[in-house]
């Protein structure tokens, strides 16, 4: 088989690899049909955070059942399913509760398992991890692309609103436009927020989230878009989203929120630890820090009744389509801010 492979920084090669098998009885292979480019893979393609070279890459698989083990009873043979990015086991202390991120089995996309952007993977633990799509959706290719969404990006962006407690006529500052922040714009929307203050530098993306149902925008940066929201909001939100997750986009969360408020996380805290944050200003206005990394299967049933019931669209956010060879140039698009999120079809 065929699958796109880690070999430096900057190089994504697309190259042949063993097939996965069947090795467990709650194993289950599946062909891909429909995959994603994450912009939490470009930390390892831009050399920030370590990956092994020759590792296969990717952790949003949606495809088709083609083998299963024999303990597997929840999908079969032909089913098309959706691969959330953490595998979880569904019976441990965290997956009964909901965190399926927290999975003490610690399974995840690569090794033997296969890479999300490769022709095949293994899900181990199928009845725990993989989300049937009805058979009466299976063949709808519009339908397939707003569910991919669901691997990844669109829960998290529903875990950041839930974790901020977004509810109905709330006012709302999403800070990131990229596809999480896009997504948790969605979310808001959804929940049933009143005002939902989008903040970005990307003109573009911002039209995007004015779709999604941003009722304001804000494209300044630094202190300047701190004082916008502020002034906005007449003195900061008591629901803030942290779509980003660097320093700088934390600080600006912890500024733009108000006094008693709730900031809920979710970009991944790449360099954090070592460009501090303003703890001081979260201790004087008592501050909730809620989040952390979305237990998109937990959400899956959810989200996508919304999005097969026709009240949920996230595919706004692909703006670049590429096929499995296409996934280098997918990668630089994303690298090069020319593409929000890229949608790989088989």
């Amino acid at each position: 088989m065929r699958a796109a492979v880690f070999r430096g920084p900057g190089e994504i090669a697309i190259e042949e690899v063993p097939m996965p098998e069947i090795d467990s009885p709650t194993d289950a292979v599946i062909r891909v049909t429909h995959t994603a480019i994450c912009g939490s893979d470009l930390w390892f393609y831009r050399g920030q955070t370590d990956m092994t070279e020759g590792e296969r890459v990717g952790h949003e698989p949606m495809g088709i059942v083609e083998e299963v083990g024999e303990e597997v009873t929840s999908v079969k043979p032909g089913d098309t399913v959706i691969a959330p990015f953490a595998i979880s086991c569904g019976e441990c202390e965290f997956c009964r509760k909901g965190l399926y991120t927290s999975c003490v089995e610690e399974e995840s996309w690569g090794g033997e398992n296969g890479g999300g952007q490769g022709e095949y993977v293994k899900t181990p633990y199928a009845d725990g991890s993989l989300v049937k799509v009805p058979d009466e959706h299976a063949d709808d290719e519009g339908t397939l692309e707003k569910l991919l969404p669901l691997t990844d990006v669109l829960g998290t962006g529903h875990h950041a609103a839930v974790s901020a407690e977004v509810g109905p006529g709330d006012t709302v500052v999403v800070i990131g436009d990229g596809a999480v922040g896009l997504s948790g714009v969605l979310a808001a929307q959804r929940l049933g927020a009143e005002r939902i203050i989008a903040m970005g530098h990307h003109e573009d993306r911002l039209e995007i989230a004015e779709e999604f149902g941003a009722t304001e925008t804000v494209a300044e940066r630094g202190d300047a878009a701190i004082e916008r929201v502020q002034e906005l909001t007449n003195g900061g939100s008591n629901h803030v989203m942290e779509c980003v997750g660097a320093s700088a986009s934390m600080n600006t969360a912890i500024e733009v929120a108000r006094p008693d408020g709730t900031i809920g996380y979710v970009g991944v805290p790449y360099g954090v630890e070592t460009d501090g944050l303003d703890l001081l200003s979260m201790f004087r206005n008592n501050l909730t820090l809620q989040g952390g990394v979305a237990p998109v299967r937990d959400y899956a049933e959810e989200l996508m009744a919304d999005i097969l019931g026709g009240t949920l669209d996230p595919s706004p956010i692909f703006t670049k389509t590429v096929d499995l060879d296409g996934v280098p140039e997918g990668y630089e698009a994303m690298d090069q801010r020319d593409a929000i999120k890229v949608l790989v079809k088989m």
